[in-house]
């Protein structure tokens, strides 16, 4: 510090001209652009549809990921397949070295990737995951998503141990299973349910698949009715579904046909979408739900990322989530567990 003293006292003996010069010299130098100045890493985290609580969800975990590390957190949105190319180029402009990004089109990834590269960037596909031209995934490229089958296989396990500890017969009990099968995840959580309930003992012919045609709350709801009007003779019912509106629906359906919690059991999957649920005074069919982990989403792949780029660490090519089973019960307590508790203040 008393070098750069010196230094300005020179400058003000000087000429008017050299004056200004040195002047500006001394400024960047006492501002921190000299010798022992840092630059902050910047990481990108790039989602389809911000509006949405889960992906708001990753952004805030994403940066407490950049709190705890000292990078800068740059969060971009990209709807569809020329907004996905075209902040990629944003990115770079800003010095991103690196981004995490949920992709509106998972057949953008080989264009994705090649832009990137092309820009001396890395990615990390979170989500939903790249696929080639002929269909099969980008392996190639980290990952971390959902575990569907998994979450579906144990929403079956926990239905069936619920059903035991009632003292419920299987051949007196039918399994509704809302489906959606235009989306590969949304199979794979519904086939991995009825896998598992069939493994554990409940008779094939007791589960019935209730499509959907519209993936919501009201479409549930028709599917379920539409089911109940078939087996009408059965009450008592096991619920599963692709999500918590899957089978929230299908719960309203059972109300409207007096079955209630005393002869049905539900369990959804998110966990966020059914707080309200859970929250009721008095007890309903939905059982509980298969809590995602969105913390594990948002903060470690921000972290993977961070740590690839400021230390050679490159991520694992596939990382997969499981759920966490809440109930009426715990739901308060996991979810704050979770980071999630100004969902339930």
């Amino acid at each position: 510090m008393a070098r750069k003293e010196q230094i300005m006292k020179r400058m003000f003996k000087a000429n008017p001209l050299v004056r200004i010069a040195g002047l500006a010299i001394v400024l960047l130098l006492l501002t921190g652009c000299g010798k022992g100045s840092v630059e902050k890493v910047k990481i990108g985290f790039v989602v389809k549809q911000p509006e949405e609580p889960w992906f708001q969800r990753e952004w805030k975990f994403a940066e407490q990921a950049a709190q705890k590390y000292g990078f800068e957190l740059v969060k971009l949105e990209a709807r569809d397949s020329e907004r996905a190319l075209a902040v990629i180029d944003t990115m770079a402009i800003q010095g991103v070295k690196g981004f995490v990004i949920c992709t509106p089109d998972v057949r953008l990834g080989p264009q994705i990737v090649a832009k990137t590269q092309q820009k001396g960037m890395k990615v990390i596909s979170v989500d939903d995951q790249f696929v080639k031209p002929d269909g099969t995934f980008m392996t190639d490229v980290p990952y971390l998503g959902i575990a569907a089958r998994k979450i579906g296989e144990d929403v079956g396990t926990e239905l069936f141990k619920e059903m035991r500890k009632r003292g419920w017969k299987p051949e007196e009990t039918g399994a509704c299973i809302i489906t959606f099968d235009e989306l590969d995840t949304t199979r794979e959580r519904t086939d991995g349910a009825i896998d598992s309930l069939t493994k554990a003992g409940f008779p094939k012919e007791r589960i019935f698949r209730a499509p959907q045609k519209t993936s919501d709350l009201e479409g549930a709801f028709n599917a379920g009715n539409i089911l109940l009007t078939q087996q009408s003779q059965i009450n008592r019912w096991l619920i599963a579904g692709i999500n918590d509106s899957a089978v929230l629906g299908a719960v309203r359906a059972m109300e409207s046909k007096n079955l209630g919690a005393d002869a049905v059991i539900g369990i959804g999957i998110n966990g966020t979408d059914c707080i309200g649920e859970l929250a009721k005074p008095n007890p309903t069919g939905f059982f509980g739900s298969m809590l995602l982990q969105s913390r594990i989403h948002g903060f470690v792949t921000a972290e993977m990322m961070y740590k690839w780029v400021a230390e050679g660490v490159e991520p694992p090519k596939d990382t997969r989530t499981t759920g966490i089973l809440i109930t009426r019960e715990d739901f308060k307590q996991v979810l704050t567990d979770q980071g999630l508790g100004d969902l339930v203040k």
